[in-house]
């Protein structure tokens, strides 16, 4: 666990995730009503409440906690929290709500990607009472820290999707709609899991990001990043790439496993073109191209059928 003050009212806690880090973030704000947006999963949350000690806050004052949407890398800790919190209320989606009431159908679904591998990584993810749990709907205000803040439905990575818009100080905690891009590094990975992915849902998510004309991004994976225009029409371009390299192997007979080859070798050599030898390995950690592969086939084919 680390922590990194990037303003004098909002860190960024370092989760460690699955031993890497700047995989899975965190963030911190303090104030009248202290909160957090995001948990990570619950195999993090000790690094979470270490974080919020680092800071200086006693974890019992967290208020708040608001999760862009209900996957386990975002939102898993949420149940885990709930218990080690006593003041803490969760804010979320109206779609993924239920989702964190009764993770059941949420776990069947990451156990299909994940397999035997899926307590390892995120830990045991348990219920959050419902009575702790709160619907936020488009352009609902919330208050965390010191800061009011407006959440935005932004689907497309998933139908779930809000992301958090601070006006005053033009941050936007972005979730996964703006991808996968690390400090030091100029790359940005769409990441494309099933089963919701909607592409075209996601290109006007990132229509309406761009007309807040935010000044800095704050990724979940990973950091704050003020090199907004560029990250995003990068985004925009490897989703739509994905897209059309996927449907042209399918269209070809290639198996899924050959598909991930094919993108596997093609990322490796641009991000490390970039960044260096070794450099993807982080990139695998947050968003494996198998799972991209596999989003990418189920929306083209939903696509087809529809």
């Amino acid at each position: 666990m680390s922590i990194t003050r990037l303003s004098r009212d909002l860190f960024l806690i370092d989760t460690g995730y699955a031993g890497t880090p700047e995989a899975v973030g965190v963030y911190l704000l303090l104030g009248d009503r202290p909160g957090l947006i995001e948990t990570g999963p619950a195999s993090t949350v000790d690094a979470v409440i270490g974080g919020i000690r680092a800071a200086g806050l006693d974890p019992d004052h967290i208020e708040a906690i608001a999760v862009s949407h209900i996957h386990l890398d975002h939102a898993g800790g949420a149940g885990t929290l709930t218990q080690r919190l006593p003041k803490a209320q969760v804010y979320v989606h109206p779609r993924g709500a239920p989702h964190l009431v009764d993770p059941t159908r949420l776990l069947n679904s990451a156990a299909r990607l994940y397999g035997d591998e899926l307590e390892r990584l995120f830990g045991q993810t348990v219920p959050v009472p419902e009575s702790r749990v709160h619907v936020l709907a488009d352009q609902d205000p919330i208050v965390l820290g010191s800061r009011r803040l407006t959440a935005l439905d932004t689907p497309g990575h998933a139908r779930h999707h809000h992301v958090y818009w601070d006006a005053a100080s033009g941050d936007l905690f972005t979730g996964d709609v703006a991808g996968v891009a690390l400090p030091r590094s100029r790359y940005v990975r769409a990441p494309t899991p099933p089963p919701e992915l909607d592409v075209q849902a996601w290109r006007e998510s990132l229509r309406r990001v761009r007309s807040l004309r935010p000044k800095r991004l704050l990724l979940t994976h990973f950091g704050p990043h003020d090199w907004v225009p560029d990250l995003l029409d990068q985004l925009e371009e490897r989703l739509l790439q994905g897209v059309e390299t996927v449907r042209e192997d399918m269209a070809a007979g290639l198996a899924d496993v050959a598909i991930t080859d094919r993108l596997w070798q093609a990322a490796r050599r641009d991000i490390e073109a970039r960044d260096g030898a070794g450099a993807s390995a982080r990139f695998e950690v947050i968003m494996p191209v198998r799972q991209s592969v596999l989003g990418l086939m189920r929306y083209i084919e939903k696509t087809i059928a529809g």
